[in-house]
């Protein structure tokens, strides 16, 4: 919706009251920007655990096995 509404305001003039229904144009790019950071993070961190969690599991069968 930010998005859209940053491509849709060069076409209004400035005095229009359409303007206050929507935060500053910054924000179209500063919200999707920190969804994206926190999105990528988590998945990255999701990964990473499973990553681990696999890793811990197979170190402990390869200890059952020597023992």
């Amino acid at each position: 919706m930010l998005l859209v509404a940053a491509f849709v305001f060069p076409f209004f003039d400035m005095s229009s009251p359409i303007h206050d229904y929507f935060p500053a144009r910054e924000w179209a790019v500063r919200l999707p920007a920190f969804i994206l950071v926190v999105g990528l993070s988590g998945i990255g961190f999701f990964v990473g655990f499973t990553i681990a969690k696999e890793k811990e599991k197979k170190a402990m069968k390869a200890k059952l096995r020597a023992a």
